[in-house]
């Protein structure tokens, strides 16, 4: 490879007079597609690997100061350059549909999630073809592309086993593809997908990060072996360290008794961590603990406990998952890869969660339906914090102090804390090896950035429709020269009604309330040259400043499809999406592949029946026949012990009802659920037309239970069990010929 270019130039487009790339323009007619180069025409080339975790926020890792260790990001570190002024949407799917693109994520569709689109074009969940992503790109350059981990960015209702695939992994430009279609997933029974197909379950029982690593390796090593001249392309997105904080014990002992200082303590000790590194402006100030924040000292003994176990585990999670990566980079230095490789580790697609709630959760979304357990009720399980049997989230103060030292946290895209991440660069002829980097950057920008870097031009046309411009801009010019200017001038930030505008190093932004009107909204000024952690208020002192700022933003948002805005994150969030569309009976036969949650029957709420057409031998049957979620919120209705029982957990509390003993032979075994108040739904069980069993089991928001990150199931419970009566997959052993659910006309 060359030596890294010296200057900076914006790849597919030029700058605008705000210092943002161009909006994009469709393409009257399309020009043919040129071929893509042979493996023998790319040979030499670097290969390049992306690697994007999940909710870590700017102080978590020791490689920024943080007090967890994690030394291979410290190693790449050391080999490379630390970007510190380095910025995300503030949450998953936007930034992920960012960083792969080039593009702003309201500009392809991702204003929010999948799970929340509808018809607008910045929130529709659909990447356009005229925005390539990054894989599409390299392939068409001569690269193989690989993908492993979570992607987020599939339309919900083409979410199964029948496509269309065209939003898949594969679908976008990635060759192999590994790991879970969406948000999140449970560390040790995960829904796996390959390529298009269900993943082979007997993956159960080892943790996801080994699960993604190995077949990361194997992937580049098919890819090396059989193509050596060929460049590949590795997008390594593990689930770490999203929810559910999961991992071996050994890796949460290892960090028995540190936190116990609490997490002011860990504030304090982490800011003078990141002066020391060089990491924080040295102009920066600690922000004041957020309101919503105890102090640790005011805690009781009990709390101080449970919530630093909580974070054990979490710290366990990302050590572990550097040792992951560790194992990775170990195996491209033995295969003779690394030297010829462009890194790039973004670490954390948003600032640290708040989603663990004010006190932490053993149960995940569970609680969501269930009070708020007391003290007494988790101390009683810490042990099994961070294990297969538990779900957790750590408490909101730890997500203050995992951010150190920028205030808020993920989803508030008004704030640094939401929106800053590290960045760590790693390039064949670098000249300076461990710098620190404090241009202005965004997610946009690594795409035009990396082709930069590996020298690959962007292609004007890919599968025969022209690309529109990226909306980053390279950061090459400052990876030769840390003087260099920040190339991007102009950003804008807005996930959920927050929104935030950045220019030439000023700021303003402003917390949206959901619900509430938004030309309400009261707008901050911050100077981020001389503020970094945005504790000056500027906007009564310059309010011509600001007023020019809001217009910018204005201006942005109308270019970039943000507009109208969009504040209903959480109702859409649970709102059906599902592939069958408005039917009201559907037929599901045996066999088919386990459905995503999203896209499947609503069998949680509201009034439906399940009609299940069984034939039960002589000497009895037992098993699944059909089950939505798992141990932390689903429901299941199964046969054992000679009778028919409906089951449904929200994570804490198992509610079952049971029938009298069943017949042999044919049956239409039937279970009616109608909801009868806010808090209880009726539960009636039915051989025929002869009732056998009924019950009431609660209901929280008019839900039964909440299930997101486990599979729909007929025949069987494959990832984790709803009760604990049965082991999965307890599959169905006598005939089960279909069932069938209805919803009232």
């Amino acid at each position: 490879m060359k030596t890294i270019l010296h200057t900076a130039v914006l790849v597919g487009g030029a700058l605008n007079a705000a210092g943002a790339a161009p909006a994009a323009q469709a393409a009257p007619a399309p020009a043919p597609s040129p071929a893509a180069p042979s493996p023998g025409e790319r040979a030499g080339a670097p290969n390049v690997v992306w690697i994007l975790l999940d909710d870590v926020g700017f102080g978590a890792s020791s490689a920024f100061g943080g007090l967890i260790e994690t030394p291979n990001l410290e190693a790449l570190a050391a080999q490379g350059l630390r970007y510190t002024n380095f910025h995300t949407t503030a949450i998953s799917s936007p930034t992920r549909a960012a960083l792969l693109t080039g593009r702003n994520h309201h500009s392809v569709g991702l204003g929010l999630f999948p799970e929340t689109a509808n018809d607008q074009p910045g929130y529709n969940g659909r990447i356009p073809p005229n925005k390539g992503t990054v894989a599409e790109v390299l392939r068409s350059a001569g690269y193989s592309t690989i993908a492993v981990g979570k992607w987020h960015l599939a339309p919900v209702a083409e979410a199964s086993a029948a496509g269309p695939f065209t939003g898949w992994p594969t679908g976008k430009g990635f060759e192999r593809y590994f790991g879970f279609l969406y948000g999140e997933t449970d560390q040790w029974a995960p829904q796996l997908v390959e390529d298009t197909h269900v993943a082979d379950l007997e993956l159960h029982g080892r943790h996801l990060n080994e699960i993604l690593t190995d077949r990361a390796i194997r992937y580049v090593a098919n890819a090396k072996t059989l193509r050596p001249d060929q460049p590949f392309f590795l997008y390594y997105a593990p689930g770490a360290t999203h929810a559910p904080h999961q991992v071996a014990p050994e890796w949460i002992s290892h960090y028995k008794g540190r936190f116990d200082a609490g997490w002011d303590d860990y504030r304090e000790r982490t800011f003078a961590r990141q002066r020391q590194l060089g990491v924080v402006p040295a102009q920066a100030r600690l922000p004041p603990r957020n309101p919503r924040v105890p102090a640790w000292d005011t805690l009781g003994a009990d709390q101080k406990k449970l919530y630093a176990r909580y974070f054990e585990a979490y710290a366990g999670f990302l050590s572990y998952t550097d040792a992951e990566i560790g194992r990775l980079v170990d195996f491209l230095k033995r295969s003779g890869q690394f030297d010829n490789t462009v890194f790039a580790i973004v670490v954390g697609d948003n600032g640290a969660s708040k989603e663990g709630t004010d006190a932490g959760t053993i149960s995940g979304l569970g609680s969501l339906l269930a009070p708020a357990p007391g003290i007494a009720e988790e101390l009683a399980r810490i042990d099994e914090i961070g294990s297969k049997t538990t779900s957790p989230n750590y408490p909101l103060g730890w997500a203050q102090a995992t951010n150190t030292p920028y205030r808020q946290w993920k989803q508030d895209a008004n704030a640094e804390g939401g929106t800053r991440n590290p960045l760590i660069l790693v390039a064949p002829g670098l000249r300076e090896r461990g710098g620190v980097r404090e241009q202005f950057g965004h997610v946009i920008d690594l795409l035009p950035t990396t082709l930069e870097l590996a020298q690959v031009p962007a292609p004007k046309v890919i599968a025969g429709v022209e690309q529109a411009p990226f909306e980053g801009v390279s950061l090459a010019a400052s990876v030769a020269d840390r003087r260099a200017p920040s190339p991007h001038r102009v950003q804008y930030f807005e996930i959920n009604g927050t929104r935030a505008i950045y220019a030439d190093g000023w700021k303003a932004s402003t917390l949206h309330e959901p619900g509430t009107p938004f030309e309400r909204d009261r707008w901050e000024l911050y100077d981020l040259g001389r503020d970094p952690t945005e504790l000056e208020d500027l906007a009564a002192r310059e309010p011509a400043r600001l007023a020019e700022l809001k217009a910018l933003f204005d201006s942005e948002a109308r270019k970039y499809q943000v507009y109208p805005l969009k504040d209903t994150l959480f109702t859409d969030f649970a709102s059906r999406h599902s592939v069958f569309g408005a039917r009201r009976t559907i037929e599901l036969l045996p066999g088919i592949d386990p459905l995503f949650s999203s896209t499947a029957p609503n069998v949680a709420t509201g009034a439906f029946e399940i009609v299940a057409e069984v034939v039960i031998p002589e000497r009895g049957a037992q098993g699944v026949l059909l089950a939505n979620g798992g141990r932390f919120g689903g429901g299941s209705l199964y046969v054992q012990g000679g009778r028919l029982h409906y089951a449904q957990t929200n994570g804490r509390a198992v509610s079952t009802v049971s029938s009298e003993p069943l017949a042999a032979g044919p049956n239409r075994l039937r279970m009616v659920f109608r909801t009868l108040a806010r808090d209880k739904a009726q539960v009636q069980l039915f051989a025929g037309e002869r009732r056998i069993g009924e019950g009431t089991v609660p209901l929280t928001f008019g839900l039964a239970y909440f299930s997101y990150d486990e599979s729909f199931d007929v025949g069987r419970d494959l990832q984790t069990a709803v009760t604990p009566a049965y082991a999965p997959p307890f599959a169905f052993d006598g005939r089960l010929d279909k069932v069938t659910v209805r919803y009232p006309q």
